[in-house]
């Protein structure tokens, strides 16, 4: 087995800055660790600190509180919250254009959100429940529960990942959203907790770590945060004034165009990821 010091180099190697980088270095990390965690890691043994490149700025509506960001075809969908202001929204990604919107009713607070298929599965905060939209008419075709809070969701083209805020990540059966599999995330030999917004990118979990500016990228397999990404600085001191954190990532897997936004942010980013900032 190559020791964990050893696969962070090999990652760094590996690394090329564009937003695909992971199918490149993070499939050969991901190929020699362990699985577990780790009880007090070494400083050289820490998941590496990178930062970022802005490759494009966007439109975003300065007053959606945003839970949950999907893309497909040049169309941005959203999930927003807060009661009696959560919504799912369609919008055109270039121009902020508002296509669709659904409001929710008021005593639902709205959450994450993953395409699937046809349908678009929609979380809620407190409520207990999922909401299964029909893409085609943008209405709620089915219903699901689940016992803990609903924070971000994801798939792997297999099943749903959901967090609710605590450490554990939660595979679902698309079908019939029973529980398959869970994953305890951890970072540095310790629980990570506050995972909120998740997206699948190129065979790895980037999960937005909640009032922080940072996305952990988390193993599927072992759980592991083999990598962090530092958004510090992507909004100007004047709109941070106005903005809440960050909360959102969509990836389109043809393209290899990675966004990102946040709650009450005025823009959606696509960034790329820039070589290793510092060690965490």
């Amino acid at each position: 087995m190559t020791p964990r010091s050893d696969a962070v180099r090999i990652f760094a190697s590996a690394f090329a800055p564009t937003a695909s980088f992971a199918a490149l270095a993070l499939a050969a990390l991901l190929s020699i660790l362990s699985t577990g965690c780790i009880d007090n890691p070494l400083d050289d043994q820490r998941a590496p600190v990178y930062g970022f490149d802005v490759v494009a700025v966007f439109p975003h509506d300065p007053e959606a509180f945003t839970e949950g960001l999907a893309y497909r075809d040049g169309l941005l969908y959203e999930g927003t919250g807060l009661y009696g202001r959560s919504s799912l929204r369609e919008t055109i990604l270039e121009t902020g254009e508002q296509v669709r919107i659904r409001s929710l009713p008021p005593d639902i607070f709205g959450e994450g959100i993953v395409l699937w298929g046809d349908t678009l599965v929609q979380l809620t905060w407190r409520e207990g429940m999922g909401l299964v939209w029909d893409m085609e008419n943008f209405t709620v075709i089915e219903t699901f529960t689940y016992p803990t809070e609903g924070w971000g969701i994801t798939t792997d083209g297999q099943s749903l990942i959901m967090s609710d805020g605590s450490s554990v990540l939660r595979f679902l059966n698309p079908e019939t959203f029973d529980v398959t599999r869970t994953l305890d995330v951890c970072s540095d030999g310790e629980p990570l907790s506050r995972l909120n917004e998740l997206e699948w990118v190129e065979g790895f979990i980037y999960a937005n770590v909640w009032q922080t500016d940072e996305i952990a990228i988390i193993s599927p397999e072992t759980g592991e945060v083999v990598a962090w990404i530092d958004l510090s600085g992507i909004l100007t001191d004047e709109e941070r004034l106005s903005s809440d954190v960050l909360n959102g990532i969509a990836y389109d897997a043809r393209s290899g165009m990675l966004l990102v936004t946040g709650k009450l942010w005025p823009e959606t980013f696509q960034i790329e990821i820039a070589p290793l900032k510092r060690p965490r």
